[in-house]
C-alpha cells in the first residue's frame, strides 16, 4: 500500500457482524432502524423508521417538508443498483417571470417562495411498500413516539434556535410557537414535543385502516399525504406573505395541486468504474456525477497523487475537485446527458488541465454542441449573509460549522442494502405550518433565474439538488453505501472516503476518522451563491507541512479545527467474509453505527 498509512488509533472499530447493520448521523436513528431489523424487518423498513426519526431528533437538519436521494440495491437484484427519487420539482407558479417580478435575481435562501414540492416522505412511503416487509404502524411508531412524547434536543439544533430566535419572535410567530416554549430558547437536553407532526404520522396511518393489504394501506398514506392535511394546510399558509432571506415580504406559489399532481419515484443510477469497482450515482439533477468524473480523473494517477495525506495528493484531489464543479456549475441539470462529460477523452483532457499549482479560474470544460452556462462568480466578501435562517453547509467558508443534512445507511442478513441522504424543510428554512408541526424547504434556491442556465428554475423541473449519496459494487454486487450531509461538500468528502478505502486499503472506520479537506472555489449551491477562487478548508490534523505546502501551491488555506469535516457513514458486505460491516463518523459526538 503507498498510501500513507492509517493512524493506529481510531474512535472506534469498524462494527462487524451477520445479522444486519445501521449507521447514521442521530444515534437514535440509528437505534431505531437497528430495532426494524431485531423485530424480523429488513433493511428498507429499517432505513424507513430511522428517517422518520431523523424528522424528530435532528429538525434543524431535516423534515417532513424537505426532499431525499437514496441508491439501493435487493438480495433478489443485487447486480443492480436504484436511485430512489424523493426530489420534488418546482410548483406550476415558479416562474422566472414571477420571482423577477417580485424584485428578485436569486430565488431566496429562506422562505415558502424557495419551497419545491417535498418529496421525502412520499419517497420514504414508496420504498416501504415495494421493499418493505412491516405495516406502516410499526414502522413509523417510534417517530410518533418521540415526536409525542419528546426527544432530547441537541446541542446544536440550540444553537441554531438561539440563532434565528429573533427572526421567529419578529416575523415567524408560528415558529416561535413551536421552538421557543415560553418564549425563551430551550437548552441542550431538554426534551422537545412536537404533538402537530404526531398528529400528522397518525393520520397517515388512519387512512389506510380499512385497505386489504399491507401495500394498500401504504398507498393510502401516500394519497393522504398528498391530497389530505398536509398539501392543504401548507399552501394556505404560505400563501399569506411574509418574510424571507432576502430581506423582503413574499406569498409562496405552492398549491394543493402540485402536491397531487407529484409522486416520487425510481430511476436507473449512473455508473463508473474504479479500480475494479463500480460506482453508483444519481443522474444530472443531483451532484452525484462529479464524484464520478473525479475518480475517473484520479483513477490512472500514481497512489500518491490519490493520497490527500500528502501534499502532492491533496492538491491534485482540491484540483480534481474544482475542475468537476465547474462542470457541474455549468452543465449539470434535470434531464442533462452526461454521457460527453463522463467520455474517457473528455477527462483525460480534464486531467491534463491539473498543474502544480493551484488555480485561480473558474474552469468548466469544453463539450461540443454545448454552451456552458456561466453563473454570476460573487465573491463571498461582496455580499454579507446576515439572515439567520438561510444558508446550508456544514462548514463555510470561513471555517465555522453552520446547518446541514442527514444521512442514513442500512444493509440486513440478506443483502439488501440502501444509503439515503434526506435533507430540506429544516426548521429554519420557513415559518413552520402550526397544523403539521413542520415547514416546507428551500430546494429552489438551486435554482437560476436565468433561462440559458441548465438548472434554470422551471415549473414541473427538479432543482439540480446537492443530495448525493453513494453505492459501491464489485463483480456484480454491493459492497458498501455511504454518503455524508454537507450540501457542497458531501461528494468532496466522499471522495477521500473512497479514496483511501478503495485504493489505500484503509477499514471504513480508519476512512471516515482520518482528516479531511474540501474546496471552496465552485459556486455555492446556497444563497447568496458566492465563489472563492482557490479556496481550501482543511482539518489541522492533516499537519502543518501539508498546510504549508498547499499554501505555497497558490491555495487559500482555511484550517477548519481537528475533528470539524464531513459526517460520513457507510455499511458494507464484504463477500469473501460472508459478514456485515458499519462506520459512523465520531464528529460531533452525534453519529453511530449498530449492529451484530
Amino acid at each position: 500500500m503507498s498510501f500513507t498509512p492509517p493512524d493506529s488509533f481510531t474512535t472506534r472499530p469498524t462494527l462487524t457482524g451477520t445479522f444486519g447493520m445501521s449507521a447514521s448521523t442521530h444515534w437514535l436513528a440509528t437505534a431505531s432502524a437497528q430495532a426494524m431489523l431485531e423485530r424480523g424487518g429488513n433493511a428498507f423498513d429499517a432505513a424507513v423508521a430511522g428517517a422518520f426519526v431523523l424528522h424528530v431528533v435532528e429538525p434543524h437538519l431535516n423534515g417532513p417538508g424537505g426532499d431525499l436521494v437514496g441508491l439501493f440495491a435487493t438480495a433478489d437484484d443485487p447486480g443492480r443498483p436504484v436511485v430512489l427519487m424523493g426530489q420534488g420539482p418546482a410548483p406550476a407558479g415558479a416562474t422566472i417571470e414571477h420571482f423577477r417580478g417580485e424584485g428578485l435575481d436569486l430565488v431566496p435562501g429562506a422562505g415558502g417562495l424557495a419551497a419545491a414540492i417535498p418529496g421525502a416522505v412520499d419517497a420514504w412511503l414508496l420504498l416501504l411498500r415495494d421493499h418493505g416487509t412491516m405495516e406502516l404502524a410499526d414502522v413509523l411508531g417510534p417517530a410518533i413516539g418521540y415526536a409525542r412524547d419528546g426527544a432530547p434536543l441537541l446541542p446544536t439544533t440550540v444553537a441554531v434556535i438561539e440563532r434565528v430566535a429573533d427572526l421567529f419572535r419578529d416575523h415567524w410567530p408560528t415558529s416561535a410557537d413551536l421552538w421557543l416554549p415560553g418564549g425563551e430558547v430551550p437548552q441542550a437536553g431538554d426534551l422537545h414535543r412536537n404533538p402537530a407532526y404526531a398528529g400528522v404520522l397518525e393520520r397517515l396511518i388512519a387512512a389506510g385502516a380499512d385497505a386489504d393489504d399491507r401495500a394498500s394501506r401504504v398507498e393510502a398514506a401516500r394519497a393522504e399525504w398528498a391530497t389530505g392535511l398536509v398539501a392543504q394546510a401548507a399552501s394556505a399558509f404560505l400563501a399569506r406573505p411574509h418574510r424571507h432571506s432576502t430581506g423582503g415580504d413574499h406569498a409562496a406559489v405552492i398549491s394543493p395541486a402540485d402536491f397531487a399532481g407529484f409522486r416520487a419515484g425510481y430511476e436507473e443510477a449512473l455508473t463508473a468504474t474504479f479500480r475494479g469497482h463500480t460506482v453508483a450515482k444519481a443522474g444530472a439533477w443531483c451532484q452525484g456525477p462529479a464524484l464520478l468524473q473525479a475518480l475517473r480523473i484520479l483513477e490512472p494517477l500514481p497512489d500518491e497523487l490519490l493520497d490527500v495525506s500528502t501534499e502532492a495528493g491533496a492538491h491534485t484531489v482540491l484540483e480534481t475537485l474544482k475542475l468537476v464543479l465547474a462542470d457541474r456549475d455549468a452543465y449539470f441539470g434535470d434531464g442533462v446527458d452526461l454521457d460527453p462529460l463522463l467520455d474517457d477523452a473528455y477527462l483525460a483532457g480534464r486531467r491534463a488541465e491539473i498543474g502544480d499549482v493551484a488555480s485561480r479560474a473558474w474552469r468548466p470544460g469544453s463539450v461540443p454542441g454545448r454552451e456552458p452556462f456561466r453563473p454570476p462568480l460573487r465573491r463571498s466578501a461582496d455580499e454579507a449573509v446576515s439572515f439567520a435562517g438561510a444558508g446550508e453547509p456544514t462548514v463555510s467558508r470561513e471555517g465555522h460549522t453552520r446547518g446541514d443534512t442527514c444521512h442514513i445507511d442500512v444493509v440486513d442478513r440478506w443483502g439488501n442494502i440502501v444509503s439515503v441522504t434526506p435533507s430540506g424543510g429544516w426548521l429554519q428554512s420557513s415559518p413552520t405550518i402550526p397544523e403539521l408541526g413542520f415547514c416546507l424547504g428551500t430546494r429552489l434556491q438551486m435554482a437560476w433565474l436565468d433561462e440559458s442556465s441548465p438548472s434554470a428554475l422551471r415549473p414541473g423541473a427538479r432543482p439540480r439538488t446537492t443530495l448525493t449519496p453513494t453505492l459501491v459494487l464489485r463483480d456484480g454486487a454491493p459492497v458498501m453505501a455511504l454518503g455524508s450531509p454537507g450540501g457542497d461538500q458531501q461528494d468532496q468528502w466522499q471522495l477521500p472516503m473512497l479514496l483511501r478505502m478503495l485504493a489505500g486499503g484503509y477499514a471504513a472506520q480508519e476512512a471516515i476518522d482520518a482528516p479531511i479537506l474540501h474546496t471552496v472555489a465552485l459556486v455555492d449551491s446556497f444563497w447568496p451563491r458566492t465563489w472563492e477562487p482557490a479556496g481550501a478548508v482543511v482539518e489541522d490534523r492533516i499537519g502543518d507541512d501539508i498546510v504549508e505546502g498547499l499554501a505555497r501551491r497558490g491555495h487559500d488555506v482555511v484550517r477548519a479545527g481537528e475533528w470539524r469535516l464531513g459526517r460520513l457513514s457507510a455499511v458494507g458486505i464484504d463477500r469473501d467474509r460472508g459478514t456485515v460491516w458499519a462506520a459512523a463518523n465520531p464528529r460531533g459526538m452525534q453519529g453511530y453505527a449498530a449492529g451484530r
